[in-house]
């Protein structure tokens, strides 16, 4: 009889517990993480967005980006804070792990958070638009200098005050450049609070009260609140990681060489498929950073060059030609962008002697072919000697290579016996003359 009554009561303790669980689970919503390390592209506003959106339909009562940068395009930061603001459940930003840095467009979106934190040794600031940075500033009119400048203040400063944080700080972060510590930044009103881990930033999280933007006022129950973090997605990890400067120029420089691999040897198909494929990537790449075009047509120009001078055998110049526009385009690929956007000096240099040594390889080759005699066909012929049969007076028959040969004097009458040298074909018919 107990035996009978053992598997309902086991079944029931199960159910209760699951209740009670599922209460705490109401009671106390959980908390999404989402992690940002890296340039702000669009890749990135895309991961956001859904992190957002699926923390705001599983239930969450609020999301945490944990955030690391050191900064990135304007367009991707507008659309990034765009999303934080009109998000129906609180965002956090919180600059970690210790040592990271929200820099340049990191410090907008650090700025434009419903709750502001930071980790110890971290720092935030130099927010002046990329635009105005290395480069950029020196090719541009007074005038544009000041619409950029005017534009970023009153938008750090909107952003800045609408959460009640140091907006005289934010203007000197766009128009001096300054940068706080994490105490300076608790000290100055820049950010809301102080956490040396995720766990200890969510247990200061409880009971803090966040103002949305339709004005209502949310409180955090944070004590005990079940973490997840949303990863990216495959996809996302991958056009993320190829949204890169230096990424890029290796795939248009791949995608340049299988193409010319595979025009040069028709058939070989892998060469020319990857050379497709990395295309595609490249362009892909490309739009997704603020891309100098005059760079990517030197670089199309270089290998252009470079096709010319295995068609033509200029014997260098044209090769010349190609390593020079390599490097121009190179480094003026991304011009007059941020720091961040820059492909490696390093990087440049090893690509171009890569391929400058290829084609120094091919045009030798090529060189090579072009003076030696052919060794099979027809052509093997020219240049050949061969004995008379038939007296040439001007036409004949020669003896070469155990056949004869219908063949025609070029200088006159010939004897048997007597070699010749053959200088041409027609037909079935050589062009001889005279041995000399």
């Amino acid at each position: 009889m107990i035996r009978f009554f053992r598997i309902p009561l086991i079944l029931i303790g199960l159910l209760l517990a699951a209740s009670i669980a599922v209460e705490a689970q109401e009671v106390n919503p959980r908390i999404d993480v989402l992690i940002v390390k890296g340039t702000i592209n669009p890749v990135l506003v895309d991961y956001i967005s859904r992190g957002i959106d699926q923390a705001e339909a599983d239930g969450a009562q609020a999301v945490i980006i944990q955030m690391d940068t050191p900064g990135g395009l304007d367009t991707a930061m507008r659309d990034i804070i765009q999303t934080i603001t009109n998000s129906p459940i609180p965002v956090v930003v919180y600059v970690s792990p210790a040592g990271a840095r929200a820099a340049s467009a990191g410090a907008y979106i650090t700025l434009s958070a419903h709750v502001a934190a930071m980790a110890p040794n971290t720092a935030i600031g130099a927010a002046t638009p990329v635009a105005m940075g290395e480069g950029g500033e020196a090719q541009m009119s007074d005038e544009m200098k000041a619409k950029i400048i005017n534009d970023a203040l009153a938008y750090i400063r909107d952003i800045a005050e609408s959460h009640g944080r140091n907006a005289d700080w934010a203007e000197k972060a766009v128009r001096e450049g300054v940068s706080a510590t994490s105490q300076e930044a608790l000290e100055l009103n820049i950010v809301d609070m102080l956490a040396p881990n995720l766990e200890v930033l969510i247990a200061q999280l409880d009971g803090h009260q966040v103002t949305m933007l339709d004005g209502s006022v949310v409180t955090l129950n944070t004590q005990g609140s079940p973490v997840k973090t949303v990863a990216m997605k495959a996809i996302e990890r991958f056009l993320y990681a190829i949204a890169d400067p230096n990424i890029a120029f290796i795939l248009l420089s791949l995608a340049s060489l299988g193409i010319m691999i595979e025009i040069f040897n028709p058939g070989l198909i892998f060469p020319g498929v990857l050379g497709a494929i990395c295309g595609i990537l490249a362009f892909y790449s490309l739009g997704q950073l603020p891309v100098n075009i005059a760079g990517v047509l030197l670089i199309v120009l270089a290998f252009g060059f470079f096709i010319g001078e295995v068609l033509t055998t200029t014997f260098g110049i044209f090769t010349a030609g190609g390593v020079t526009a390599l490097v121009m385009g190179s480094l003026i690929l991304f011009q007059g962008a941020s720091p961040v956007f820059r492909v490696d000096p390093w990087l440049i240099a090893t690509v171009t002697i890569v391929i400058a040594s290829l084609f120094a390889f091919v045009v030798n080759r090529a060189i090579h072919a072009h003076r030696q005699q052919a060794s099979t066909g027809r052509e093997e012929l020219i240049g050949k000697r061969a004995v008379v049969k038939v007296a040439l007076d001007p036409e004949g028959t020669i003896f070469f290579k155990g056949e004869r040969w219908a063949a025609i004097s070029d200088e006159g009458p010939i004897e048997p016996g007597e070699e010749v040298t053959i200088t041409g074909i027609d037909g079935l018919t050589l062009q001889v003359i005279k041995k000399q």
